[in-house]
Order: C-alpha cells, then structure tokens, then sequence
C-alpha cells in the first residue's frame, strides 16, 4: 500500500546544495529532505581541495576569466557573474555557522591555489574541506523542528498534475512505495559517477534526476559534458577511486612519467591535464603515471594534506618518500536537468541545484573547488525563488477574493 505524505517542500537530496536549500527556506516551511543512502553518504562529503571565494573586488576578472577559460568560453555568462558575486556573503555564512576553514596566524582566511587559477583564491579545511561544510549543515538542519530527514529512501519519479510537479515517489530500503506531496519540489541527487566502472563518486550517484528529467520531456543540457579528474590514486582494488586534490600540485607537487621526467604543466584545466597523462600512459604502455611530492614541504603535507597522506599509507605508498601512482578517473558531472539562474526547471514547481542541474556556470569543463560554492550559490537562489513565487501567489489569491 503506498503511503501519501504532504509537505511544503520536498527535496530529493542531503548533499550541501540540498542542506543549504533547506536551511535558505523559513522555519515555517514543512520541509522533507530525502537521502538515498545513509546522511552522511553523499560527494559534497568528498571534497578535498576546497572552495573559491572572490578574495577583493581587484580579483573578479581574473576570477571570471579564470572560470571562463576553464570552461572553455561555454559558460553562461550571467550564471559566472552571480556565482563570483555572491563567494564572500556564503563564505561568511559558513564562517557564521562555524566552518572551520584554515587561517594564517593573523587569523585571516588562508588561501590555496590550484589548475588553471591565476592566484590562491580557495579557502580550505586541511584536505577534507567538503566534510567540514557538509557535517556543519547537516548538523544545523538536524536542529531544525520543521524539516524531515529520511535516510535510505530513493526517488523513483516526481507526480505531476497539469504540466506541474506537486511532489515525488519514492521508495524506502525496505521497499515501501511513497507519494510526497509539496507544493515544490527540488532535486538534489547527485551526478552521475555510479554508470561508470573508475569514478571518485559513490557508486549510487547514477543521475536519478537527469532519468526523470528525460521521461517527462524536462529540459536537459549537455549530457556529454563529464570531467575527468587527472589524479586519482591507482588501485587494483575494486571500488571507489581516491582522488588526490588538485590542490596538491597547487602547493608544488608534479607528474612525472617512469623516467622521472615531468611531462605537463601541472596547474593547466583539468582537461588538459588528464589528457597528457593519458596521451603518456598510451605512450609508455603503462597502466598510470606518477605523482610526486618532493617539492612541497613536510610540514605542508602532514597539516594541509593529512587525509590523502594516511590514505597513502594504506595502499603501501609513503608519499614524502616516494612517487605515488595516479590515473585518471570520472569526477564531475557538467550537464544535467537545464535550470535558470534561479534554479528552476523546465516544468513548474520544479527546481534542480548542485550536480544535478546545469546552469552553465562551469561550461565545458569546471575550474577547481568551483562546485561546492556553485552548488551553495544557487540553493539559496533556488529557495529565494520558492519563497518569492509563493508570496506572488498568495498575493493574488488575497487579491481575487477580496
């Protein structure tokens, strides 16, 4: 027997753009909040390098050229503007929330650069920054009265009623069928590194919204559009690929081939970065390439690098002695369900935020630690517009029955 559940809102996600979109909305909103997996299983919690932030008004065209040339001139430009505009008010909300970001001994933010950046633009928490934001605003939404969490629960399709979505089906772990009503809805599910066999996703990330999206006839965009990223720890083991962050080879670290010869400006767009090594490992016979640090200092390694160091360990690779292995693997995910600068889909009362949508603001191929700002940038548009269009309509319901 399917269970009918009825809400205000219903967001199909807990990633930071899910989180952040419910913490945008008023505490008088019934909220429901779904998680495919368990709450803390999702990529925001995966992110290691960082995210940008506008570092003065003096940096907004390097900032903007930087996202551009990166993306390769794809980009939408308005979705680029808003996004450089609004870093420093969701940096200080995170800061405000108790984002514990690393900072110089003067107590200023601290800042690390990483490919194809101008200049370190990036604030960072060690290597685990995306868990330091994503445990943060999970556990302020977990405070709140008005909103739901349910855990192991997957969205099957949305209910739409006259062109319009009123809501979500679901089904729970145990396979329990359920009809979530709301007067909108959101779709915060995740890219779609599980359709491929070495990806850094999780493997049930596997792009649920772009699948409902195509049958019923909701605008996608650029569903060919998928980065891979150039350093992924090489493994035989099954699973998921360990990415080293970007900001490794921002702090000094260089690829080098099995002759110990560097073969690629380290700091270009991730594009052309994976394509190098491909092109050597092709060259080479060889199944990986190599990631070095002998050019960054211990003490920078062990404070700013502590989780991919130990992870190293683990496969048997002390990196402040030796070349680790890397390959490329699939990271991010550029297309998606095709959202305005407001988040909102082709249908009404239907929006898409984070790697789900695409709002073109990362073009054909995203600028480093670009995606957790992107995808908290337009949550709160997301939930702004919710509100604004529910004030409109109960502006004219008042109007009519007057």
């Amino acid at each position: 027997m399917t269970r009918e559940l009825y809400y205000d809102v219903v967001i199909a996600g807990c990633g930071v753009a899910g989180l952040y979109t419910a913490l945008s909305l008023p505490r008088d909103k019934k909220i429901l909040m779904l998680s495919k997996e368990d709450l803390a299983s999702c990529d925001s919690m995966l992110a290691q390098g960082g995210i940008c932030v506008l570092r003065d008004e003096c940096d907004f065209d390097a900032y903007f050229e930087d996202t551009m040339r990166a993306g390769h001139y794809e980009n939408r430009v308005e979705s680029v503007e808003i996004m450089i505009n609004a870093s420093r008010g969701i940096i200080d909300h995170l800061l405000e929330l108790g984002v514990r970001f690393d900072k110089n001994e003067d107590g200023s933010l601290a800042y690390t650069r990483e490919g194809a950046h101008s200049k370190p633009r990036i604030c960072f928490h060690k290597d685990i920054t995306g868990e330091e934001i994503t445990t943060t605003l999970l556990s302020h939404v977990q405070k709140l009265d008005n909103v739901t969490l349910m855990a192991y629960t997957t969205m099957t399709d949305i209910i739409v009623e006259n062109d319009t979505c009123v809501g979500i089906k679901a089904v729970t772990r145990e396979g329990s069928p359920l009809e979530l009503y709301a007067l909108d809805t959101v779709m915060a599910t995740g890219g779609i590194g599980g359709l491929y066999r070495h990806s850094t996703n999780f493997s049930f990330l596997t792009g649920d919204a772009c699948r409902i999206a195509k049958e019923h006839d909701i605008a996608l965009e650029h569903m060919d559009y998928v980065q891979i990223h150039p350093t992924c720890l090489y493994s035989t083991k099954p699973g998921r690929s360990f990415l080293i962050s970007e900001s490794a080879r921002g702090e000094g670290a260089i690829i080098l081939n099995h002759k110990g010869e560097r073969f690629v400006e380290e700091l270009l767009p991730r594009d052309v970065v994976t394509e190098a090594i491909l092109k050597e490992m092709e060259k080479e016979g060889t199944a990986y390439e190599f990631l070095s640090f002998e050019n960054v200092p211990e003490n920078i390694v062990r404070e700013h690098f502590p989780n991919i160091y130990n992870r190293c360990l683990e496969e048997g690779f002390d990196l402040l002695k030796e070349p680790v292995p890397i390959v490329p693997a699939q990271h991010y995910f550029m297309g998606g369900v095709r959202v305005d600068s407001d988040s909102q889909t082709s249908m009404a009362h239907l929006y898409a935020v984070g790697e789900t949508s695409c709002n073109g603001v990362h073009g054909k191929n995203r600028l480093a630690s670009n995606s957790l700002l992107e995808s908290l940038v337009f949550a709160k548009r997301a939930a702004e517009k919710i509100m604004k269009e529910r004030k409109n309509y109960e502006s004219n319901y008042n109007a009519a029955c007057r």
